[in-house]
């Protein structure tokens, strides 16, 4: 493995802040496949971290055992908003910016924006094929996908098939995503898919084993690795086009008290929570599925607000 600074920034004191990527070279004259990594974009969303430093592990010992199998190159960069990280926090420290909303944009020059091309052009000139891994928010746990904007879906559904996750959720295009490194890199026409799986400030081994083995899975189907592993079978995803998608939504603003799981099949009129005032020894309202299918979106913060996000649901009537 080569370890290379992408970007150093100076801090005001002490040592500066390094983006690094980690290469495991092809042993092939011309590697076969390049695929790169991307972990840590936002500061709070520290999974895609514990994914990254078990496939180090991984290829790390098989490098050691039998470096022939790189026929491809890969490239893993676990930690490329080191500052957010840092600080546990989704948006750059003094800035406060979303260093995920600034990929191609032309705004006049700052240290985040700096930094954002940098990790572009680097991307760009190192990758055929990039996996971005994301946690949710503090309010909502999601189950392993790939989620993937409407017209990018041909060329990366097969690639998202590979990876093991759950569902694949193909949602419409809206402007915000226009700076983001997912889209960017997509319309550059280097296939990227975006991984979102738990939630914030948390890491959930079993989803980080379930897309740890996709990778693998995605490494060695590309022909970026030549090994047997993974030996298991990766089951099919669903595949969720945008009305396939029911949202479950407050009807009052109180804390939800959740009795169902992420992961769990739930029927039509099945409780998935209440909706209490605490104050008044109240329950609003009881939250019921309006469809059956796989809950793959449920909310863990209970504070709650009227209209806020409660759960999603894979209606399988609809897919």
């Amino acid at each position: 493995m080569q370890s290379q600074s992408i970007l150093s920034i100076q801090t005001p004191v002490g040592p500066p802040v390094e983006i690094i990527r980690h290469t495991f070279a092809s042993q092939s004259p011309q590697p076969i496949k390049r695929v790169s990594l991307v972990a840590g974009l936002h500061g709070d969303e520290l999974e895609g971290l514990y994914i990254c430093h078990r496939l180090i592990q991984i290829l790390k010992n098989l490098e050691e055992q039998d470096s022939s199998a790189f026929k491809g190159e890969i490239n893993i960069y676990p930690a490329a908003n080191p500052q957010a990280l840092e600080t546990g926090t989704r948006l750059w420290p003094f800035f406060s910016n979303d260093i995920n909303r600034m990929f191609g944009r032309t705004e006049p020059a700052s240290l985040p924006g700096e930094t954002a091309k940098t990790l572009l052009e680097d991307l760009k000139a190192n990758s055929d094929l990039v996996v971005d891994i994301h946690s949710s928010n503090l309010h909502l746990m999601e189950l392993p996908q790939i989620r993937i904007i409407k017209d990018f879906e041909k060329k990366l559904v097969p690639l998202a098939k590979l990876c093991n996750v759950d569902l694949i959720w193909v949602h419409p295009h809206a402007e915000i995503f226009e700076s983001t490194l997912g889209y960017n890199l997509n319309q550059a026409q280097i296939p990227t898919l975006v991984i979102e799986t738990g939630i914030c400030l948390r890491i959930n081994k079993n989803h980080c084993a379930q897309i740890l083995l996709g990778i693998l899975n995605l490494l060695r189907k590309t022909g970026a690795l030549d090994t047997d592993e993974p030996q298991v079978a990766i089951p099919e995803p669903k595949l969720l086009q945008p009305e396939s998608v029911t949202m479950v939504q407050a009807g009052n603003a109180g804390l939800f008290i959740k009795q169902a799981n992420v992961g769990q099949m739930v029927s039509e009129g099945e409780k998935i929570g209440d909706l209490i005032d605490p104050l008044q020894g109240q329950t609003l309202e009881e939250v019921r599925s309006p469809c059956s299918g796989l809950l793959f979106t449920l909310r863990e913060h209970p504070l709650t607000l009227k209209g806020a996000p409660l759960a999603r649901i894979a209606n399988e009537e609809k897919m």
